[in-house]
């Protein structure tokens, strides 16, 4: 008998026999308690979906009075996170406490009791992947962390079932909410750094301590785990080329505009021949294309696949909920494991060894694209002796033009062809020494991230 497929989708209960997934989580602040409240919420729709039930057994948690008010009854408490990790009654567990340190020795300790993990801790799986999904495979278990990346957007699935096919050419997104937010108001109320960062504290979006947010560790951290999916490279953390916003100013904000561009901070992870670049700095992007019209806290990721072309998935960059759609998400994909070999489950990370051994990462003065130049000159004739200037370095430019006048005096606004990191920065290092240049030279890539 025909069957409607949406229709069975929401109507079919599990099978009796399959019995409930058990899960542990440690932690039970923003992310835990959102987990918990969309899993109580929708609790039907998702077993559903899963063909089995999803139930939290226990929470281990720092402050048991306030978690106790969030579980209710029926969950039990613990404060000692290690009794949650090698419980001998739980198939999974979801740490979303973060830190690197302690969250590391849970992760391998219920990986060694045999559990599945689901985490939305990036910093822990950019800093710590390789030893954690060696363990994971050792033990044939899965590691899902959806939830790491781009919060709601289903980025990691993306790359590893839609787009499976694919030999992945680059990835390029904007993945730090705070700081798309900064830009945002730098852009739309001419706020310079400082101002835009105090307002983004001021309503929730950064930190007391923003560091790693500003200064692009956060997304270097979410970058690495990109890299490793799109091309099945191993997590290469501490070979990313982190660059934040905090020197960034508003008049090289303004000036993009004038172009035709956007600044937006950028990660992008490039497959050349020569190796993979993996980088994220403030780039500017036409001011037309679709990733400049990322605004506010949200994130959005681009792929180029050889056979499906420029994929785009657009979602918020934070929040409590949103981020436990992806932690449920990963929860079911562990229900439905049941009964598959482990061969047959989307694989690790950074288990390829002839793509190990085939993508270097480039370094800085190799990697190429097109730049941005903003030189402050004594005088608008100035324009002429950079122009001259920059030919007689084979500088490839593309346009030259000077600023809209401002009280920061003239500025010869300059924009290259794709060129040599290391070869840029040779030139701009000569040309601020000419006697036409009045201050320091700023510069920024320029990201066309063309199809």
């Amino acid at each position: 008998m025909y069957r409607d497929p949406v229709q069975s989708l929401e109507t079919v209960v599990p099978s009796q026999a399959m019995r409930a997934l058990r899960v542990g989580m440690i932690g039970i602040g923003t992310v835990g308690s959102g987990t918990f409240r969309v899993l109580a919420r929708n609790h039907d729709q998702i077993a559903a979906r899963a063909g089995r039930g999803i139930e939290i057994v226990i929470v281990a948690a720092r402050n048991l009075a306030r978690a106790a008010g969030i579980v209710g009854e029926g969950v039990a408490l613990t404060d000692d996170a290690m009794r949650v990790a090698t419980h001998p009654e739980l198939d999974v567990v979801v740490e979303v406490a973060g830190g690197t340190g302690a969250a590391r020795d849970w992760v391998l300790a219920a990986i060694a009791h045999g559990k599945h993990v689901v985490t939305a801790n990036k910093a822990l799986l950019a800093e710590h992947g390789g030893e954690i999904f060696e363990a994971a495979r050792r033990h044939g278990v899965a590691v899902a962390y959806e939830g790491a990346v781009a919060v709601s957007i289903p980025i990691v699935k993306a790359l590893r079932e839609g787009l499976v096919a694919n030999r992945i050419e680059w990835v390029a997104g904007i993945v730090n909410g705070t700081t798309n937010f900064i830009l945002s108001k730098m852009r739309d109320e001419g706020l310079d750094f400082g101002a835009a960062l105090a307002q983004a504290q001021a309503l929730g979006y950064a930190e007391a301590d923003p560091t790693f947010d500003i200064e692009g560790i956060d997304a270097a951290h979410k970058l690495t785990l990109l890299a490793a999916n799109a091309f099945g490279m191993p997590l290469r953390f501490a070979d990313v080329q982190a660059e934040g916003i905090t020197a960034l100013q508003g008049l090289d904000v303004a000036c993009s505009e004038q172009l035709g561009f956007r600044v937006k901070l950028l990660g992008v992870a490039r497959r050349r021949e020569e190796g993979v670049e993996l980088r994220v700095q403030p780039a500017l992007v036409p001011a037309e294309h679709l990733m400049a019209h990322v605004n506010g806290s949200m994130n959005a990721v681009m792929v180029k696949g050889d056979a499906s072309g420029v994929t785009m998935y657009y979602g918020a960059g934070a929040g409590s909920e949103q981020t436990a759609s992806a932690v449920i998400a990963d929860l079911v994909d562990v229900a439905r494991l049941a009964g598959t070999p482990a061969a047959q489950r989307v694989p690790h990370l950074g288990f390829h060894a002839h793509a190990m051994n085939a993508l270097e990462v480039l370094p800085r003065a190799a990697v190429r694209s097109a730049h941005y130049l903003r030189v402050p000159v004594h005088a608008a004739g100035g324009i002429e002796a950079v122009t001259a200037w920059l030919a007689s370095q084979q500088v490839p430019v593309r346009r030259v033009t000077l600023a809209a006048p401002c009280a920061a005096g003239a500025q010869v606004l300059v924009l290259t062809e794709p060129m040599a990191q290391g070869a840029l920065d040779l030139a701009v290092h000569a040309l601020q020494s000419h006697p036409a240049v009045a201050g320091a030279v700023a510069t920024l890539r320029v990201e066309m991230l063309e199809a």
